[in-house]
């Protein structure tokens, strides 16, 4: 599973979409080119077959998968299969007791917002967030995610602030030549 556990962490796939992931990855490139869901049916948007950019040391552990695995689809059951979303989905519930620190209820999906906190605690903007993660507007990105921006009051006091001082230092500077 750990295909999966990659696209959905650091490329914010779907389970459905990782479920389905043929080789639609541009090892070279870096890219992931998402084009259909489990059970072979088309992607849920026009905006779900967007281009998903990711760094070299994951498109490395992926191509490795592909190159052990020698199957059909990027994540494989134990018998190097096609999986399903429900063998994925128990999967998960069955790791998630071995990983430390993980919540009881820890899902497939979960990793699937993981991806945009790690986004935005590099500092990236609600429209490149709205891109990675294939969302049809940038509203439905601030709806789901919004919470993990950094506190929008301190910025706006910090802006006002500014904006004050630089008054104050120009109502000096005019009373001083006078």
């Amino acid at each position: 599973m750990r295909p999966a556990v990659l696209l959905g962490a650091f490329a914010g796939l779907r389970l459905a979409e990782a479920a389905a992931l043929r080789f639609d990855v541009d090892f070279m490139r870096g890219i992931v080119h998402p084009a259909i869901q489990y059970p072979a049916e088309p992607l849920k948007s026009d905006t779900a077959m967007t281009a998903i950019p990711i760094p070299p040391e994951l498109a490395l552990m992926l191509s490795a998968e592909g190159a052990r695995t020698r199957a059909e689809v990027l994540v494989t059951n134990e018998i190097m299969r096609p999986s399903t979303p429900w063998v994925i989905e128990r999967a998960m519930r069955h790791g998630r007791a071995s990983v430390r620190g993980l919540p009881q209820g820890f899902r497939f999906h979960d990793l699937r917002h993981y991806f945009p906190s790690l986004l935005i605690a590099a500092g990236l903007d609600v429209k490149i967030v709205q891109a990675r993660l294939r969302h049809a507007s940038a509203m439905t990105t601030r709806n789901t995610d919004g919470r993990l921006w950094p506190d929008s009051d301190e910025s706006s006091r910090a802006a006002v602030a500014v904006a004050l001082a630089a008054r104050e230092d120009k109502s000096r500077t005019t009373e001083v030549s006078n």
